[in-house]
């Protein structure tokens, strides 16, 4: 919900970095605290490099916004405290899935268990919208949605399993970077030297916090 509130305050290519950039923080500090896991120096020093690309590429679209800038800063706390959550369950959940012995029964039911609320409040959303698309083509890209959020927050779920919490949260960040990639690759956008300069420090602060280690 705090993302949805800060999307609709701000402008997105702001508020994703921000959120992005804030949650590996905050799940470094929750992992420290819940598993006393520690970063290195080096791995500190990736960390800013990484939060360095991200909130700069964020304020470098500030810059260039054109809309939606009386709604900014309330939508830029709401991505701060969405970082917050996203620490939380990525510290909750790698809790869970170190405590179960098996842990692709832990994400079955997981996912079985997270998942039964969704199609009413996808319903329940369809039915408030002024004109809502044809349902059988939405309901088959929700589907797919699905799959696709199985292999990916699994994955990053027995990441935190295998690796450090901390780790994990940051190497996560690099989807930015693909984002982009497939932005450009597929879409045709335009990246830009300063863009693609932000994104070469978030891969670069991932490496080093992996190699650091």
């Amino acid at each position: 919900m705090g993302a949805l509130a800060s999307y609709r305050r701000g402008a997105y290519t702001v508020v994703y970095p921000v959120m992005r950039g804030t949650g590996p923080l905050f799940a470094i500090i929750g992992a420290w605290l819940v598993f006393g896991e520690t970063f290195t120096g080096v791995q500190w020093g990736g960390v800013v490099v990484l939060l360095a690309g991200l909130y700069g590429l964020a304020l470098y679209n500030m810059a260039r916004l054109t809309v939606a800038r009386d709604t900014l800063v309330p939508a830029l706390w709401f991505a701060v405290l969405t970082g917050l959550f996203v620490a939380l369950y990525t510290t909750f959940d790698a809790y869970g899935i170190r405590a179960t012995a098996d842990p692709f029964t832990f994400l079955a039911w997981f996912f079985f268990i997270d998942g039964l609320l969704y199609p009413f409040l996808a319903a329940a959303f369809w039915r408030r919208m002024d004109s809502p698309p044809p349902l059988g083509p939405l309901a088959l890209r929700g589907v797919f949605g699905g799959f696709v959020a199985f292999a990916s927050f699994g994955s990053i779920m027995l990441a935190t399993r295998l690796d450090q919490v901390g780790e994990a949260a940051v190497l996560r960040e690099t989807s930015t970077v693909f984002a982009a990639l497939i932005g450009w690759l597929v879409l045709k956008e335009k990246v830009g030297p300063v863009r693609l300069g932000f994104m070469a420090l978030i891969a670069a602060g991932a490496v080093i916090v992996e190699l650091g280690g």
